[in-house]
């Protein structure tokens, strides 16, 4: 998809499927007995107020860097400064850490421009921040980030958990 057909619209996804992520040595079950259910990391990502957005520049430098954002309708919508903006624009891979390294929460895919062509996202998007930061954007912009893989746990090795997310 180029980046003139992309747009930015509520996507219905059907429910993740959770298995265990690949961390040899580290005693994570093979099994998915006792992985956690996907509301787990839908609160967490929901009620969180910083996200670090993980990126890389054109020649792979890291930057990481925490950002306010919304989740909203199964996306992650989030404004960065000018380096990460770079950044995405050379590679639109991120990851997203929540603040905790205890109750961990990582989703992985690809970010794109927000664009709300219909205008239901956006006044939307706008009343979650407001809530959450007490700060309301006034016009839309900044990026949205639809997962293809989210990681958590909170009694690491046993519950960690790998979701998997089909394309919409």
């Amino acid at each position: 998809m180029n980046d003139q057909t992309r747009q930015t619209t509520t996507i219905e996804r059907t429910e993740p499927v959770a298995d265990r992520p690949s961390i040899p040595g580290y005693g994570v079950p093979e099994t998915t007995e006792g992985t956690l259910p996907w509301s787990h990391a839908v609160e967490r990502l929901e009620r969180a107020k910083n996200y670090w957005i993980g990126t890389a520049s054109a020649d792979g430098r890291p930057h990481a860097v925490p950002v306010w954002a919304a989740w909203l309708d199964g996306a992650l919508y989030f404004g960065v400064g000018p380096r990460s903006m770079r950044n995405i624009a050379a590679n639109p891979r991120v990851t997203v850490h929540l603040e905790s390294g205890d109750d961990v929460v990582i989703v992985e895919g690809d970010v794109e421009p927000f664009a709300d062509p219909d205008g239901t996202i956006f006044p939307r998007l706008a009343d979650a921040m407001a809530v959450k930061y007490d700060y309301r954007p006034d016009e839309p912009g900044g990026y949205v980030l639809r997962p293809r893989a989210a990681y958590a746990w909170s009694s690491f090795p046993a519950d960690a958990t790998r979701w998997r997310f089909s394309a919409p």
